[in-house]
C-alpha cells in the first residue's frame, strides 16, 4: 500500500512481511483508476492536522443540521497509513499467534468467545518455544490481572500486547511458515509510538467536539489491511467516551469472513467494561479491489465468496446486535443498507425484540441521492434515518460514489425502479391536485 521503499527490513533477523501488509505499487492511491482505492500517503503530520480541522468543520455543521446527527471521519486521514499497516500487521500477528495455541490445545475452529486457553498449559508452550520462562509469563499475566480464572481469551490476549513493551526483552513469536522465533514488535520504532499517541490524540480532540455538539462520530471502515488497527484505535476511543451513551461508532464490514467474530470481541469487550456499544453495519465498498490485490499477492481472499454469504453475515450480525439492545439497552446500530430485504429484516426482527423506533437504538442510512423510497418512508413512520453525504472536490469524491455503485450491483435497476416511483407520485399530486403537499 504505498509508493515507499521497499518493505523488507534491514534489522537482522526482523520478521519476514505478511504477504497482505507488504507495500504494492498497484494499490496505493487513486490515480491508476476511479474505481480503485482513493488513500493518502503523508510526508509529515501536518496533513493529519489539517484533515482534523476539517472533520471538526463537519461535525459543528452536523450539529447545526440535526439535533442528534453524525459525523463520518477516515483514520487514514488522521494517521499515516504505513503506520496503520504496520500496527494492523503486529495485530493480525498477534491473534493469529493466540489461535495457533489453541490449536494446539484442541480447540482448532472454536468459536472466538469459546475459545480459552488454559493457563497452565500457555505458560509451558511460551517456556517450551524459548519465549518467555513461566516465571516470567506468571509475573507478566498478573501484572494484567489476567488468567485469575485459570483460562486465557482474546480479549485477555489482545490486553497483553498493551504491555509486551514492559517484558525485560523483545517479545518474539513463531513464524507460521518458518516455524522461527521472530520479534513481534521489531518494525514499531519510537517515531511509530509517537504516531500511536499523535492519532489518538487526534480522536480525543474529535470525540472531545462530537460530545459538546451532541453529535455522534462514526469512524469509517476501510481497506482490510488497515482495518486491524483503526478497529483497534477506534475501540480504545469507545472504552474513553461511550461510557453514558454512544458518541462514537465503529463500523463493520459484513463482507469480510471474519466480519461475525470482530462484532461479538467488541461487544463481548463493551460487556465486560460497562460501555456502550455503538455501531455502523455496511457491507463492505472495496471487494474488486480486496480480491484483486489477494489474488496478485498471493494471500487469501478476505471477502465472503458470494454475495449471498455477505446478506447472511450482515443480517447474522445485526441479529446478534439487536438481541444485545433488547437484554442490555447498551448498544446502538446504524442499519447503514440500500437493501430493502435488509430494512424489512431490521423492522421485523426489531418488531418481534420489542425495540420501539422512540428509543432510538437502531437507525438507518442511505446515501444521499440513492434509495429515496427506503429513507422516506422509514422516517415518514418514525424511524431515525439518515441521509449520508460524501463531500469534497469533484475528482477525490468520484472514487467514493464509483465504489458505493460497485457495492450496490443493482444500483441501476433501483434507479429505474426510484425513477418510476417518483414519476408515479408526481402523477398522483397532479391528479388530486396537491402538487406541492
Amino acid at each position: 500500500v504505498g509508493h515507499g521503499p521497499s518493505s523488507s527490513s534491514s534489522t537482522p533477523g526482523a520478521e519476514i512481511r505478511e504477504k497482505q501488509y507488504q507495500a504494492h505499487q498497484g494499490f496505493g492511491d487513486h490515480h491508476g483508476g476511479v474505481t480503485s482505492a482513493h488513500t493518502y500517503f503523508y510526508t509529515d503530520e501536518a496533513k493529519c492536522d489539517q484533515h482534523m480541522e476539517t472533520f471538526l468543520r463537519c461535525i459543528d455543521a452536523s450539529s447545526g443540521s440535526s439535533e442528534d446527527g453524525f459525523s463520518a471521519i477516515k483514520l487514514t486521514a488522521l494517521a499515516r497509513p504505513q503506520f496503520l499497516v504496520r500496527f494492523s500487521e503486529v495485530l493480525v500477528k498477534w491473534r493469529r499467534f493466540f489461535h495457533q495455541m489453541a490449536a494446539e490445545q484442541g480447540q482448532a475452529g472454536w468459536a472466538v468467545l469459546d475459545t480459552k486457553l488454559e493457563v497452565e498449559k500457555l505458560q509451558e508452550a511460551l517456556a517450551n518455544l524459548g519465549i518467555v520462562s513461566k516465571a516470567e509469563s506468571q509475573q507478566w499475566l498478573a501484572g494484567e490481572n489476567v488468567g485469575m480464572s485459570g483460562t486465557v481469551d482474546l480479549l485477555d490476549w489482545n490486553s497483553l500486547l498493551d504491555s509486551c513493551t514492559k517484558l525485560s526483552r523483545p517479545l518474539l513469536i513463531p513464524n507460521r511458515k518458518t516455524g522461527q522465533l521472530e520479534p513481534l514488535l521489531s518494525r514499531f520504532s519510537k517515531e511509530e509510538e509517537l504516531q500511536m499517541k499523535r492519532v489518538l490524540q487526534r480522536m480525543d480532540v474529535l470525540a472531545k467536539r462530537a460530545m459538546e455538539k451532541g453529535v455522534r462520530l462514526m469512524v469509517d471502515a476501510e481497506q482490510s489491511y488497515f482495518q486491524p488497527a483503526i478497529s483497534r484505535l477506534t475501540v480504545e476511543t469507545q472504552r474513553c467516551f461511550n461510557r453514558s451513551q454512544p458518541v462514537i461508532y465503529n463500523t463493520y464490514q459484513c463482507y469480510l469472513k471474519e466480519a461475525y467474530n470482530n462484532v461479538t470481541g467488541d461487544m463481548e469487550l463493551s460487556r465486560r467494561e460497562g460501555w456502550h456499544f455503538g455501531t455502523k453495519l455496511v457491507r463492505g465498498a472495496y471487494m474488486e479491489q480486496e480480491r484483486e490485490r489477494a489474488a496478485q499477492m498471493g494471500y487469501e481472499d478476505p471477502i465472503n465468496p458470494t454475495y449471498e454469504k455477505t446478506n447472511e453475515m450482515y443480517h447474522r450480525c445485526l441479529d446478534y446486535v439487536l438481541e444485545e439492545i433488547k437484554h442490555s439497552r447498551k448498544a446502538s446500530v446504524m442499519v447503514a443498507s440500500h437493501n430493502e430485504d435488509t430494512v424489512k429484516f431490521t423492522l421485523r426482527r426489531m418488531m418481534e425484540l420489542g425495540i420501539h423506533p422512540s428509543d432510538k437504538k437502531v437507525c438507518f442510512g442511505q446515501l444521499l441521492g440513492m434509495c429515496d423510497q427506503i429513507t422516506f418512508p422509514l422516517g415518514q413512520a418514525g424511524f431515525p434515518v439518515y441521509k449520508y453525504v460524501p463531500y469534497g472536490p469533484v475528482n477525490e469524491v468520484l472514487p467514493y460514489l464509483s465504489r458505493r455503485a460497485q457495492e450496490n450491483r443493482g444500483f441501476m435497476q433501483r434507479a429505474n425502479r426510484e425513477r418510476d416511483l417518483l414519476w408515479k407520485e408526481v402523477k398522483r399530486r397532479l391528479l388530486t391536485g396537491n402538487l406541492f403537499s
